[in-house]
């Protein structure tokens, strides 16, 4: 288990460094790491780790109300770099008894808090009390609540007492225009909802394209407060950031 004094000194240790320098550091940190993959333009992490001598493990999430394009882009994805990605599904009675009270599009109405925390962070939590860290693709340019997202940190969403999580984001200090300006460059295979005004990609429902002169994150939740634009998956990090 690290000391909140020895994570700080290794996030301040890799401020600077290239997302391949912060992924093969961590790799020499920590033997069970995973690399959460959402079929965006995170692709480019996994560009990059795929090619680490010690890869870690992918995985995404199945919500079940994935843009069709989303998940042939990832089964894309897989055979390209040829690794094993694991998709991880919610707990199919949750969902069944959320749409049987509310609906399929409950999330309109009350927020889409509930239904995200059945799809996404319910799996997660399950499938990280395995790992002793996990790969993010979070940027601080991407809304504002991201814009002091540290390069590692301490998982306060999903670390328990007994076992500490880390949160490793390679692309914190990265912008938009940096990473397709890589993705481009290098030939990187992308989710082709990019080339459609989708710059932000989460589930269909909640998912739209955007105009030329709106920020990125407008195109989700897109009827909620335009601050708030969090599924409850770096929640606990990010609520420590706002009271700071």
């Amino acid at each position: 288990m690290f000391s909140s004094e020895t994570v700080s000194a290794l996030n301040d240790e890799l401020q600077g460094k290239t997302p391949k320098e912060i992924l093969q550091r961590v790799r020499e940190e920590l033997d069970s790491v995973v690399l959460a993959f959402s079929g965006a333009e995170d692709v480019l992490l996994v560009h990059l780790a795929a090619r680490l001598s010690r890869p870690p493990a992918f995985l995404t999430l199945d919500t079940g109300r994935l843009h069709a394009e989303t998940l042939q882009f990832i089964n894309d994805v897989q055979k390209h770099y040829k690794i094993p990605i694991e998709a991880l599904k919610p707990e199919q009675n949750e969902v069944d008894k959320l749409i049987k009270n509310k609906g399929l599009y409950s999330f309109y109405k009350d927020g889409h808090e509930e239904c995200c925390g059945i799809r996404k962070v319910a799996p997660l939590r399950r499938k990280l009390a395995q790992y002793d860290a996990w790969i993010t693709g979070q940027r601080r340019d991407q809304s504002p609540t991201r814009n002091e997202v540290a390069v590692i940190e301490i998982d306060r969403t999903f670390s328990i007492p007994d076992h500490q999580i880390l949160k490793v984001n390679p692309l914190a200090n990265v912008t938009s225009k940096e990473v397709w300006e890589t993705i481009r460059m290098l030939e990187i295979p992308y989710n082709p909802l990019h080339d459609r005004g989708y710059v932000s990609i989460g589930c269909e429902p909640c998912t739209r394209s955007i105009g030329p002169h709106q920020h990125e994150r407008e195109g989700r939740w897109w009827w909620e407060e335009a601050t708030i634009k969090e599924c409850g998956l770096h929640k606990g990090n990010l609520d420590i950031l706002a009271k700071d």
